[in-house]
């Protein structure tokens, strides 16, 4: 067997250590450069015990820079976070937007998910409640919001099996009140209106039919029953 010849790494010593002048617990290492070797966030500082004199190689310095990356682009969506609930598709397109590398996204979403603190099916589940109560709008339109959030198919059909159909009721009905003062027209036309308009705010069949034969309609039971022809049952 040849004999294995291992080259001698070159080394850096960090000759000054200094707090970024804008960017809050951002340090960067000098070496005799002017321009910063590395440049950390104060947590990496710590882990590593990157101080004035210590010497580093290059392999050390590219797996700093790795955990680094990593670590600020965790921070970053826990700021993000902080403003509202976010799904894991949420928060990669904004780090991605951010410019972090691929591989470092997800390994900060990997770990966000390990602490519980990105959890979609959870969020699906919340989301699809609130929206079902304060939007006014019905299961299927919901479905497809969280869809476009980046739930799973999986999850969001999960979310909305679990809405309660009275309070859909109820929203479609509140929904429906609402719109019927700003409908012009014959009483027919007008509750063909009501009934698209409340279709495509993703109620099914059924609950548009009950949300329209709540409205007070003058008795014109007629109407309704011809209403009920144009409706769907899915």
């Amino acid at each position: 067997m040849a004999p294995s010849i291992v080259e001698n790494e070159e080394e850096w010593m960090i000759l000054s250590v200094r707090l970024d002048k804008k960017e809050r617990k951002l340090y960067h290492l000098f070496a005799e450069s002017e321009e910063p070797m590395l440049s950390v966030h104060e947590d990496i500082l710590i882990r590593f015990r990157l101080t004035k004199g210590q010497l580093l190689t290059e392999i050390q310095m590219e797996e700093i820079r790795t955990e680094d990356e990593r670590y600020r682009a965790y921070i970053l969506a826990i700021g993000y976070l902080g403003a509202k609930p976010r799904t894991r598709k949420q928060i990669e397109q904004y780090l991605s937007r951010k410019l972090f590398e691929n591989d470092n996204i997800q390994y900060a979403l990997d770990r966000l998910e390990r602490e519980h603190i990105v959890d979609d099916e959870q969020y699906a589940r919340q989301f699809a409640a609130g929206r079902l109560k304060n939007g006014l709008k019905g299961r299927r339109f919901i479905k497809q919001e969280l869809q476009q959030r980046g739930v799973s198919k999986e999850a969001a059909a999960e979310a909305i099996d679990a809405l309660d159909e009275e309070i859909e009721l109820a929203s479609a009905k509140k929904a429906a009140e609402k719109k019927w003062r700003s409908l012009k027209g014959e009483t027919f036309e007008k509750k063909r209106k009501l009934m698209g308009y409340l279709m495509r705010r993703g109620f099914p069949g059924d609950i548009v039919k009950k949300a329209i034969k709540w409205i007070d309609l003058n008795g014109d039971e007629d109407a309704f029953e011809e209403v009920d022809g144009l409706l769907l049952d899915n």
